[in-house]
């Protein structure tokens, strides 16, 4: 098994302890920081994001490697900061106003950053205006990801849909929806462009968005 494969293993099976240390040895055998990232860190995620899918693993496996390869991306960080290349897209996300459930959002967060987004984290409770000023001050945000884990707070993401639909920014991002009561048929009247069921889809999406733009 070579370095870089022993780095991805320990990502998919969730080794924080180890993987900082694999990610050092792999530049230290001189692998390019993008390339530990890609093959090291990210084709392990997908790895991960598959069995998810699958039902072969669950949640708290799944934020186990992700805080695995979290560890991994910190010792990458300052060797990535002026590649542009490692950065494949922006994207916020936020949990609707009245809602303050966050580890779903945390998960499709991690996931999504495991692609190679940079993902600002608005957090829980998220007024609609929040939503609309921030994507319309950053013109590199491509992605709005609107999370809602209630029925109760179904309404809240229906008028923050809404008004980022309204926003005269709009044609430069895409609206991503979902959360447990979420349905693709909801999604639609609401207005938004993207639903996905889990992480591992809303990850992938967010890939596709990337590539196509």
């Amino acid at each position: 098994m070579t370095k870089i494969e022993e780095l991805a293993h320990s990502v998919e099976i969730g080794k924080s302890k180890l993987v900082p240390g694999l990610v050092q040895e792999c530049l230290d055998e001189g692998y390019a920081p993008l390339e530990v990232l890609n093959k090291g860190m990210i084709d392990a995620m997908a790895v991960v994001g598959e069995k998810f899918k699958n039902n072969e693993i669950f949640v708290p496996e799944m934020l186990i490697a992700a805080k695995a390869m979290k560890k991994g991306v910190e010792v990458l960080k300052p060797l990535l900061a002026g590649d542009k290349d490692s950065k494949i897209g922006k994207m916020i996300m936020g949990t609707v106003n009245g809602d303050l459930h966050d580890i779903g959002k945390n998960l499709v967060i991690m996931m999504i950053e495991s692609t190679g987004y940079e993902v600002i984290d608005l957090g829980i409770d998220v007024p609609v205006e929040k939503f609309v000023s921030t994507v319309e001050n950053d013109p590199e945000i491509t992605v709005v990801g609107v999370s809602a884990l209630l029925t109760t707070t179904m309404p809240a993401m229906r008028d923050t849909v809404a008004a980022l639909n309204a926003s005269p920014a709009r044609s430069r991002f895409k609206i991503m929806v979902g959360g447990a009561p979420i349905t693709q048929k909801f999604a639609d009247e609401i207005g938004a462009d993207i639903y996905t069921e889990d992480a591992a889809s809303a990850a992938q999406a967010a890939k596709a968005l990337a590539v196509k733009a």
